[in-house]
């Protein structure tokens, strides 16, 4: 078996994947533009490193859009490999709430990613860091920069996982765009995905409510429902129960079209069940509402703020808006916020085994491509079922499998 050279332009959760498959068998270099490897993956960790979800099969591929680009993939490497994984580094993982997995108590972002290069070390993988891709060179060769020395890289197969837009202090900034254009690969502008909304409050929500959470909970998008918990901003809303919306809010923005947050504060009850416990209630003090609906001052503002007078002082028309406050949204928050974005290489430039139709040596797994999906362990799942797929589409290539 003649071993080849291949090249891996970043060193976060799917490059890092793709190396581990492919170091047994082949010299694999890793690349990376900041000091160290998984510089995202470690700032992704600092609330709690939300590893992978416990969905697995169908469940799973329905997560992610669009669905077909990763339906194999996720299959190949799913939630259950990905902790089988980690548990062979001595990584011990349990599912947390919504079926959340996270690595045991006591072990650290750091301390994962610490063992990942371990292992890869052993392997033989070799890392370069502050290491920028610049562009395409010739034949098989392309081009970086190295501080002010500019280093020209020759290798097999490229393996390129240069990530999104989102949280560019990691280094994740988009600014590769360029190079592929150059090289007539199309990319999408990149636009914000599981990300806060901005909401134009009334002065007294901004100033006495901001920094407030609103649990057990609603929201609802043309007919999109997700339970949770959210926070008020000082810009709008943010949290688990609006993120599973933005896909919708950001078509609806896209075509210019009016978007509304519909809050539902109360959704065990159906708005029949909410009216029953007001019956035979007359008194429209705020004080008497709070106590028979348990409403917090920041719902008391929230109906305030976006109900009518004759709504609030109406017991009825009251129990039932309870259900359905229209908060509209402006805009989202901007990439640099988002926790992760949509856009880069259209996916029309891809093969399925996420190679690139004009260059079939080279591939790109993670961000930096326009795929999709929520918080709670699909995006490192994803980028991990990619790399571990493009590791194993070059051993099929070159007779290894």
């Amino acid at each position: 078996m003649t071993r080849k050279q291949i090249a891996i332009i970043g060193g976060g959760p799917a490059g890092l994947m793709a190396a581990d498959v492919l170091s047994p068998f082949h010299d694999v270099h890793i690349y990376d533009k900041q000091k160290g490897i998984g510089q995202k993956f470690l700032v992704a960790g600092q609330g709690g490193l939300n590893i992978t979800n416990s969905l697995t099969g169908s469940e799973l591929a329905t997560k992610y859009t669009p669905e077909y680009f990763l339906k194999d993939a996720l299959t190949a490497f799913d939630s259950l490999a990905v902790r089988d994984w980690l548990q062979g580094m001595g990584i011990g993982t349990f599912a947390g709430s919504s079926g959340r997995i996270f690595p045991e108590k006591g072990i650290t972002p750091a301390d994962v990613l610490k063992k990942i290069k371990k292992k890869l070390s052993l392997q033989g993988v070799e890392f370069h860091m502050k290491h920028s891709f610049t562009g395409f060179g010739e034949g098989r060769k392309i081009n970086m920069k190295n501080g002010r020395l500019n280093v020209v890289v020759e290798a097999d197969y490229y393996i390129f996982a240069l990530g999104g837009a989102s949280w560019p202090v990691t280094g994740s900034t988009g600014d590769w765009r360029g190079a592929f254009e150059a090289a007539e690969i199309r990319t999408l502008p990149f636009r914000s995905s599981n990300c806060g909304t901005d909401i134009n409050w009334p002065e007294n929500i901004r100033t006495s409510h901001a920094g407030k959470p609103l649990k057990n909970i609603a929201f609802s998008v043309n007919g999109i429902q997700e339970k949770g918990e959210a926070v008020i901003t000082a810009y709008g809303l943010e949290g688990n129960a609006i993120y599973p919306l933005v896909p919708e809010i950001r078509n609806a923005l896209a075509n210019n079209e009016a978007v509304q947050i519909i809050l539902d504060l109360k959704p065990f009850n159906t708005e029949e069940q909410l009216v029953q416990k007001i019956e035979g209630k007359t008194s429209a003090k705020t004080k008497n509402y709070a106590e028979i609906f348990n409403l917090s001052p920041v719902h008391i503002a929230l109906i305030k703020a976006y109900t009518s007078k004759e709504t609030f002082l109406s017991p009825e028309l009251l129990a039932r808006s309870l259900k359905h406050i229209a908060l509209p949204v402006q805009s989202l928050r901007p990439v640099e916020e988002a926790i992760s974005t949509v856009g880069g290489i259209d996916l029309d430039e891809m093969n399925p085994d996420f190679s690139f139709k004009k260059l079939p040596i080279c591939f790109a797994i993670g961000e930096m491509l326009d795929w999709d999906a929520p918080t709670g362990g699909f995006l490192l799942q994803g980028s991990f079922s990619m790399g571990h797929r493009v590791g194993n589409t070059i051993l099929e290539r070159e007779k290894i499998l």
